[in-house]
This record gives structure tokens, C-alpha cells and sequence, in this order.
């Protein structure tokens, strides 16, 4: 928890030296985006808020942070509730590809049913995101691998995860 911190801490604070180098056009090279989701079906649902902001260094480098927050349940099974937060960098070697890595801390908290006999959970996952993506405009659609996967304490079911990013 400590290094997401410092890490999000120095991202902010590169930013806010630049912003006051640059500031009447800092918020030119600020762009938005950010991911939701919703899942649900016969006693389950997943819910997803995960906004998240880039500063465009140039065309071929950009640096961002993301908050993720996400509510799960299943009937008579088990309620989760994940937040934390990322630190994401993009590079364009050429305008259609884009290579980026990220790197996730969650709070995982997992709240079981008394009849299942399984102790309730809280603990930090952390994730590093290695990923390649064809980029068209605003949006690149893509594949990324977590290089530090668990499969016991992953939220996500599989280290390959495509991904969809579109920032404004």
C-alpha cells in the first residue's frame, strides 16, 4: 500500500510540476476515460465504477492514474467489495500500436456466507499489466497479461485479459 502511494504521489506531484511549467496548457494534454461494468444473472451481480486520467506527453508517451471500485455478489454464497487504484503508462511506437503497462493495487474484501465455514478475507492484490492493443483514434482494443497473477487471490480469473480503453 505504501509504494501505490508513493507511486501515485511522485505521478501527481510530475504532473502538477509540469502543469505549473505549462499551466495555460496543462489541461490541453489531460485526457479522460475509464471503464464501467455490470454483470448480473440468476442471483448474481458485478458492478464496476473505474474512471481514470493520461497526461499526453507527446504523441508516442502518456502517463495516467485510475481509481477502481467494484460490488459483487451471489446469492446465499458470498458480497466482495474491491477499490484501489493504478498507475498506467502508454507508449506509441507507431500510431496504430500501442504498448502499455500498468500497475493495480486492490483491497479485496470478501464477506462468505456463515453456512459455508470459510473465514471472511480482506487483503491487498497487488497486479503489474504488460499489454499490446491496436489503437484507432481515441479508442485500442487489446490483450494484456498479469505478470504477478495468484489464482488464489486474483479477482480476475485468468492472467490474459482483453481490453477495450477509450479516452477523451
Amino acid at each position: 500500500m505504501k509504494n501505490t502511494a508513493l507511486v501515485v504521489l511522485f505521478c501527481i506531484g510530475l504532473l502538477s510540476a509540469n502543469a505549473q511549467e505549462h499551466s495555460s496548457n496543462f489541461w490541453q494534454h489531460v485526457r479522460f476515460g475509464g471503464g464501467i461494468g455490470l454483470s448480473f444473472g440468476d442471483g448474481f451481480f458485478s458492478g464496476t465504477l473505474a474512471p481514470s486520467a493520461i497526461y499526453q506527453f507527446n504523441s508516442q508517451f502518456a502517463l495516467g492514474v485510475g481509481l477502481n471500485g467494484t460490488y459483487n455478489s451471489r446469492k446465499d454464497y458470498y458480497k466482495s467489495t474491491i477499490l484501489g487504484g493504478s498507475v498506467i503508462g502508454l507508449y506509441h511506437p507507431i500510431k496504430e500500436l500501442q504498448i502499455s503497462t500498468e500497475f493495480e493495487e486492490l483491497n479485496v474484501s470478501r464477506n462468505w456466507e456463515n453456512n459455508l465455514n470459510i473465514k471472511d478475507q480482506n487483503y491487498w492484490y497487488p497486479a503489474l499489466f504488460v499489454g499490446a492493443g491496436y489503437r484507432t483514434r481515441n479508442v485500442t482494443v487489446g490483450i494484456r497479461f498479469d505478470v504477478l497473477y495468484d489464482e488464489d487471490k486474483s479477482i480476475y480469473a485468468d492472467p490474459w485479459m482483453p481490453f477495450v480503453r477509450v479516452y477523451f
